[in-house]
């Protein structure tokens, strides 16, 4: 079929498809759409406020998590004086 070439192992069984997407381009959107649906049928719903509240969740959580870090980190790092600050800021500048 023009357009279309069979990627096959040794032993000549098929492995995997090539699709000129030139040629084939929009039929493989259609198909890949109804795919994508299918496979989503079964999923729950979300309203847009209800996607608004998960991103905020998600967000908040992800802010959490970096204190959390940032927090453990100063819990396992000397602190400096400024004068010893000033002078390890200097010496990454050499």
């Amino acid at each position: 079929m023009k357009g279309i070439q069979f990627v096959v192992n040794e032993a000549g069984e098929k492995q995997a498809v090539l699709i000129d997407l030139a040629e084939w381009g929009e039929l493989w959107e259609d198909f890949y759409d109804v795919l994508v649906a299918h496979t989503r049928q079964d999923e729950e719903e979300v309203s847009g406020e209800g996607l608004k509240q998960e991103i905020e969740t998600i967000k908040e959580n992800i802010e959490d998590y970096c204190l959390n870090k940032a927090m453990d980190e100063a819990k396992i790092t000397p602190l400096l004086c400024s004068e010893q600050a000033i002078d390890f800021l200097a010496e990454d500048d050499d």
